[in-house]
């Protein structure tokens, strides 16, 4: 009998296989455990940068830490205060230098326009509050002023002499440069005429229309020709002429107080 007949013919082992190899699966040991369940879907973390590709550290994170990095913490902190109050009055400045500037109406010239507080020195007021609003200092730069315009002024020297008061002023524009303005007496109310033709004026209450006399202007060049919606009660270009355009401060575009009054114009 040859050698492969007697392997063919030998009764397999245990843990063998047919071909003679040996079977390395055993029965395991400890009964199966299921693995854990995997963790929640998340975005993988980054490793941590080298030394290299970190970025250079600076000692000074502020413009102002250059200055006062090396003094104390309290001294800091009151630097930083005062810097940032200094900074924020500044910016305050400038607005109202270039950009808005509250007013207060202080007189019934502009009633029922705007307000002005009742009082024994303020005559024809109508509110408790005196109306504040904000007038546009830079939109003259970008445009000419506009009848119908509600503007604040410096007075000319002449309206402080014959009105008794100076300063600034709030009015409504009726006359622009070169035009001529007449009042003229309609059933017993005093109207204004711009150019010969009639100007309508809806903001103003027909009795506080006053009763001339009739007048006629001519409104110089680069001027304007202003009057209070109050006639009865205003002192305007009737009184001391026009109003040079260098005087014009800005265009009232709001009032923010009292809160019931607060709107846009």
């Amino acid at each position: 009998m040859s050698e492969t007949d007697e392997q063919r013919t030998r009764p397999v082992e245990a843990g063998e296989l047919h071909d003679g190899r040996r079977d390395e699966w055993q029965m395991p040991t400890e009964p199966y455990r299921p693995p854990p369940p995997a963790p929640p879907f998340s975005w993988p973390i980054p490793p941590p940068a080298s030394a290299e590709s970190q970025p250079e550290h600076h000692e000074f994170h502020h413009p102002l830490d250059r200055v006062t990095g090396r003094l104390p913490r309290r001294v800091r902190i009151a630097v930083d205060w005062i810097v940032t109050i200094v900074g924020a009055v500044a910016i305050v400045l400038a607005i109202k230098a270039y950009v808005i500037n509250p007013y207060r109406i202080p007189s019934s010239s502009m009633e029922a326009t705007l307000h002005c507080a009742r009082g024994p020195s303020a005559p024809g007021c109508e509110s408790r509050f005196s109306d504040r609003v904000l007038a546009n200092r830079f939109i003259y730069h970008f445009q000419d002023p506009a009848r119908g315009d509600v503007v604040v002024f410096e007075t000319p020297p002449a309206a402080k002499a014959k009105c008794g008061a100076g300063g600034t002023f709030v009015k409504r524009i009726v006359g622009l440069p070169g035009e001529t303005v007449q009042i003229r007496l309609r059933r017993g109310a005093a109207f204004v005429y711009v150019d010969g033709r009639r100007l309508e004026e809806p903001y103003i209450e027909h009795d506080r229309r006053d009763i001339g006399p009739e007048e006629k202007f001519k409104v110089p060049a680069s001027s304007y020709f202003v009057m209070g919606d109050n006639r009865s009660q205003s002192c305007d270009s009737r009184v001391w002429g026009s109003v040079p355009e260098q005087n014009l401060i800005g265009k009232v575009f709001m009032t923010y107080w009292p809160p019931q009054r607060i709107s846009f114009r």
